[in-house]
């Protein structure tokens, strides 16, 4: 993930809607914003016009510089921004430049980082103070408070009472405390739980399954390592959620885990033989009376299908003998447990057909499913 910092800019038309219809395609298209500079008004630059509204924004994405260049011309054309091939400048519904991209220095016909004129404009070094004055500038050596103070423009610069809204408020996850992404097993838990991490300035809570020794022996052989395998895992997760728990987070939202421990009843019952299940029972109700419980619980469903391709495509040699009725009887066993639980403490969201680690659009509905009100919506 990059940072990106964009100067956004308009004179034609209602400038603050155009700014807003730009700030919201940029969501939408490019990737999450951290933050969103004051409005500010400065006169045309280098032209009679308008007076401008401008901003800056903070963007995290993990496109490469050309790919960034190409979505914000394509939310300018949407816009209505016709560019001028001509000399000079002129009034434009919206102007959407790239300051910098982290320490990334480019110089081509189409494109240079950081923007050669950056340093030169109030307009653009103002509100990008306010959004990250610790940035730095490659080639600059410079903080940004230096060059505003260097900075040779005198156009009068006006921080205006308006305040954009950033599209990312509107899915309203920082009303939990505590949310607990599940699904079976490829499902997608651990990506999404990440994403939701860093876009949200959650705690992120990731199961320790890569360290368990008993998970490639299981495959190979179930009946032999089931309960020293689903004993392990039992441990490991109430410890680590115990530990995490624990540990508030001053400067996080909220707390996002990949799992919840009740998964380990659910695989235990599919695994175990009745004896071995009635002993594990009576562990894990003991240990789960100690533990806090999410505010909301995510489970992504998808089909059979989707999910062996999912696990064909991560490539965990030790997951490639996974069957289909094993999957099958884990997502009966989900659904079991989900049937028991308050209805508005869950979001079950069929999420087969959807990319949300590639396709960002997938995740921003992902996301709305998990932040709407309405159980119906997921």
């Amino acid at each position: 993930m990059q940072n990106i910092f964009l100067s956004l800019g308009s004179n034609q038309g209602n400038t603050f809607e155009q700014l807003q219809a730009a700030v919201d395609a940029i969501f939408l298209n490019l990737g999450d914003i951290k933050k969103i500079s004051s409005v500010y008004g400065s006169p045309a630059l280098g032209f009679d016009g308008p007076d401008f509204m401008n901003c800056v924004l903070w963007v995290r994405s993990d496109l490469p510089p050309a790919e960034v260049l190409k979505v914000l011309l394509d939310i300018e054309k949407s816009l209505g921004r016709v560019r001028n091939t001509g000399e000079g400048y002129s009034s434009r519904t919206i102007d959407i430049d790239i300051i910098t991209i982290d320490d990334v220095a480019i110089k081509t016909k189409i494109l240079e980082l950081p923007h050669p004129e950056a340093h030169k404009r109030l307009f653009v070094l103002c509100p990008l103070q306010e959004v990250y004055p610790e940035v730095v500038i490659p080639n600059a050596n410079k903080t940004i408070a230096q060059l505003i103070e260097e900075c040779a423009d005198v156009n009068a610069l006006e921080k205006l009472s308006k305040w954009l809204r950033n599209p990312k408020n509107s899915y309203s996850l920082e009303r939990y405390n505590y949310i607990a992404i599940e699904g079976n097993i490829g499902a997608g838990k651990t990506s999404l739980a990440t994403k939701i991490a860093n876009d949200f300035n959650a705690k992120l809570v990731l199961e320790r399954f890569k360290d368990n020794p008993f998970l490639p022996k299981f495959y190979e052989d179930q009946a032999r390592y089931a309960f020293p395998l689903e004993m392990s895992f039992l441990a490991d997760r109430y410890q680590q959620l115990m530990d995490d728990i624990a540990q508030y987070d001053l400067f996080k939202k909220f707390m996002v885990t990949d799992y919840d421990v009740f998964k380990s009843l659910i695989f235990a019952q599919v695994t175990l033989l009745d004896d071995e299940f009635s002993l594990y029972k009576k562990l894990y109700h003991l240990m789960h009376k100690d533990l806090a419980r999410p505010d909301l619980y995510v489970y992504l469903y998808q089909t059979t299908e989707s999910l062996l391709a999912n696990i064909k495509k991560r490539g965990r040699d030790y997951e490639q003998s996974i069957k289909q009725d094993y999957l099958e009887k884990l997502n009966k066993g989900y659904l079991t447990y989900i049937r028991s639980l308050p209805q508005n403490q869950v979001k079950i969201i069929d999420v087969s057909g959807l990319d949300f680690v590639e396709n960002r659009s997938d995740y921003l509905k992902v996301l709305q499913a998990i932040g709407s009100e309405n159980q119906d919506e997921a």
